[in-house]
């Protein structure tokens, strides 16, 4: 086979594979617009003989898709300032003072990340109840993301801290620069690349957060969208154009920074990993 055939055949191989993996995310918007006949017609129909854009207006306003969002979005923010804050500096340090026990330490640490967030609520839930933070339950939401991706984006940082060379900070502070102000000055501009990513990552991650608000928020004006799409479920559930709807309506901002951004991730995540 030349090595044209084979790029073809390569190409022709990760479009179906990238057709398979899209096709339930295609499907999702396609039932949003159905009628209720068409979503249980047979054999199905691939797009709506008439699109009912109407549903997404009547689950915005019955579903109050507003506040679930704004709910999202507070959480999502408030965890990824709280580990890009205490995140960055322990990347930082991680990276400068090097030896075989850090190194032990952080994949131990890593570890933790295989643990499932149903694994860890009841500890976190019990802990937080004795010092009294299910009193703000939004904030014991977002500590406990905080300490369940720390890890995860030290890890990532610390990469890119590895990859802006020494010489530079040490031309630093023979110019007279401290060494906060060598950090600040010429690291963390260099670094600032791979921090933006790895805080989108985790903005993702945190934005579609559900075992930790769904157990610690119970009050729904502060419930996130995650938990919103559950209150959905039921024995006779049935309305799957507006369970549709409200995951498009949920899903699709995330998608569009996703694609937006996705040159500068794909960037980020490689820029430690070669020095």
């Amino acid at each position: 086979m030349t090595e044209t055939n084979r790029n073809r055949l390569m190409l022709a191989i990760a479009i179906i594979m990238a057709a398979i993996y899209l096709f339930p995310l295609y499907w999702m918007y396609v039932t949003a617009l159905k009628t209720g006949s068409e979503m249980f017609a047979t054999p199905p129909s691939f797009w709506p003989s008439t699109a009912q854009w109407n549903t997404f207006a009547y689950v915005w306003e019955s579903r109050n898709m507003g506040r679930y969002l704004w709910n999202s979005t507070f959480i999502a923010f408030g965890s990824v300032a709280l580990i890009a804050v205490l995140g960055t500096g322990c990347a930082y340090v991680l990276a400068r003072y090097r030896n075989r026990w850090v190194d032990v330490g952080l994949f131990l640490i890593l570890m933790l990340q295989v643990l499932p967030a149903s694994l860890m609520i009841t500890p976190i839930f019990v802990g937080f109840s004795q010092v009294g933070l299910l009193d703000y339950p939004r904030f014991a939401v977002i500590l406990a993301i905080a300490a369940k991706s720390m890890p995860f984006f030290v890890v990532l940082v610390r990469a890119t801290f590895m990859a802006v060379p020494m010489e530079l900070e040490e031309a630093a502070l023979v110019d007279g620069n401290s060494r906060i102000g060598a950090f600040f000055n010429i690291v963390l501009p260099l670094a600032r690349n791979g921090i933006l990513v790895s805080a989108i990552l985790i903005f993702m991650q945190a934005f579609g957060e559900f075992v930790y608000s769904k157990s610690m928020i119970q009050n729904i004006e502060l419930q996130p969208a995650s938990v919103g799409l559950n209150s959905f479920m039921g024995p006779n559930t049935s309305e799957w154009n507006n369970i549709m709807a409200y995951a498009t309506m949920y899903v699709t901002p995330i998608l569009a920074i996703f694609v937006l951004l996705q040159r500068r991730i794909v960037s980020g995540l490689t820029s430690g990993a070669l020095k």
